[in-house]
């Protein structure tokens, strides 16, 4: 739906300095109260699940238990461990957080509207530029500098082994993200993010077999193979579960925020809470049409103008939100071993592919007669394949050992002593059932 004519388009860069500073402070109002809300909804939905109360206490429903520890962090003491490189110790927690605000600068949130009480008319964004979603990237890269200082900083082998790990994770998933967004830049013309939300306002249709369906212009569903690798990859970017590897309290304590306490330890958390709302924020702009009203409420005609595209900006955000919360309440931590798998093996390789496939149908579908129908069915025809065979087990190795050669088993044969391979031995139970 179009911007009415009566609300004239003043464009970004050309607000006066209190208006852009009365965004900014928005901006920063909107995300501490969502991280607070996400916090209390997050406890509130995995007790649901797991059949709990969840926190009631404190305010109605609970609702002021974020509050109550945010406060318990400010006051507790703030402990120094000996030996640390205290300006990057400091350094690092501020490091993290500032990024995962600086990257809500260029996320419209609406269209045109005039401040009330005043006749300025100003975009609901901060700012855009011509490659807004590149900013993004490479502003959230910053982040990772902050977890690798601060798992460095604190002179602990366990702290440094998991900044290494989780700088690692979220690097291979970055990757993963950036290809999956190329398909999108292919089918917008632009990596401006207000442009990609106007690309997304038309509807489509496709002719099947002589007749025209009409489907949404979302890219979630004309590119949903990057849709699917986007969702994964930004789980794995903001390290959540099933991904959450650096918080792996089994193997590495508490990954690289062990030798941190107080606020600085809240700072973290609170990088990671506004991470989720900033992906989400992106996969809502980048594939869900971005403010745009959802059908068929777009059927109204002021759906989308004025504030209310903000209430369906929020609430699409809010949905990705609740499928981070879901899946921490239901799928256990992988391995680390799966989990780079999963990044380097599978969604690499497939997002290189897709890619390939929506260049060539883009331009085949341009220079040749063949419908592009055709060729959009021809692709997804073989990326369904592909996901098949990589499902497809694969043939258990045959590892072979000395003691099934009949050999001897030497513990020094390497020049120093070694402990003799497992021998597998019967349980209790099956001693039991034998005799």
């Amino acid at each position: 739906m179009n911007i009415p004519l009566a609300v004239p388009d003043a464009g970004v860069g050309h607000d006066p300095w209190w208006v852009v500073g009365l965004k900014v402070l928005l901006v920063f109002i909107f995300l501490v109260v969502l991280t607070l809300f996400n916090i209390w909804w997050e406890r509130r939905v995995v007790a649901r699940m797991q059949q709990r109360i969840g926190p009631n206490v404190h305010g109605p429903q609970g609702l002021l238990q974020s509050l109550a520890d945010g406060m318990k962090l400010m006051f507790k003491e703030d402990l120094m461990p000996k030996g640390v490189d205290r300006f990057v110790f400091v350094a690092a927690p501020v490091i993290v957080s500032i990024p995962a605000f600086l990257t809500f600068a260029v996320i419209p949130f609406g269209p045109t509207v005039k401040i009330p009480f005043t006749d300025i008319y100003t975009r609901l964004q901060i700012t855009d530029l011509p490659v807004s979603v590149l900013y993004v990237m490479a502003v959230a890269s910053i982040g990772i500098y902050g977890i690798v200082l601060g798992g460095w900083s604190s002179n602990s082998t366990y702290s440094l082994l998991g900044g290494l790990r989780s700088s690692a994770q979220m690097i291979s998933y970055e990757v993963g993200m950036g290809l999956a967004l190329v398909t999108v830049f292919l089918f917008a013309g632009s990596m401006s993010t207000s442009e990609i939300v106007a690309a997304q306002g038309s509807h489509q249709s496709v002719n099947l077999f002589g007749a025209d369906i009409p489907i949404p212009g979302w890219y979630a569903f004309l590119l949903f193979p990057s849709f699917v690798i986007y969702v994964v990859s930004m789980i794995g970017e903001t390290n959540r579960a099933p991904f959450d590897l650096p918080e792996a309290e089994g193997e590495l304590v508490a990954g690289f925020l062990t030798e941190y306490s107080s606020m600085k330890y809240a700072m973290f958390f609170l990088a990671e809470y506004i991470n989720m709302a900033t992906v989400s924020a992106l996969a809502t702009t980048l594939f869900l049409g971005g403010w745009r009203a959802p059908w068929p409420i777009s059927i109204w005609d002021g759906a989308n103008s004025g504030f209310w595209p903000v209430l369906w900006f929020v609430g699409k955000m809010m949905c990705f939100i609740f499928f981070y919360i879901w899946l921490r309440g239901t799928l256990p931590r992988l391995r680390y071993d799966q989990f780079m798998k999963l990044g380097w093996k599978i969604l690499i390789p497939v997002s290189l592919g897709w890619i390939l496939l929506v260049a060539t149908v883009r331009a085949v579908g341009r220079e040749a007669s063949t419908p592009r129908t055709w060729l959009l069915v021809a692709a997804g025809i073989a990326v369904l394949l592909a996901l098949i065979s990589l499902a497809v087990p694969q043939k258990p190795k045959n590892d072979k050992t000395e003691d099934d050669d009949g050999k001897d088993f030497d513990a020094f044969a390497g020049g120093f002593p070694v402990p003799p391979p497992l021998v597998k031995t019967p349980s209790r139970s099956e001693e039991a059932h034998r005799g």
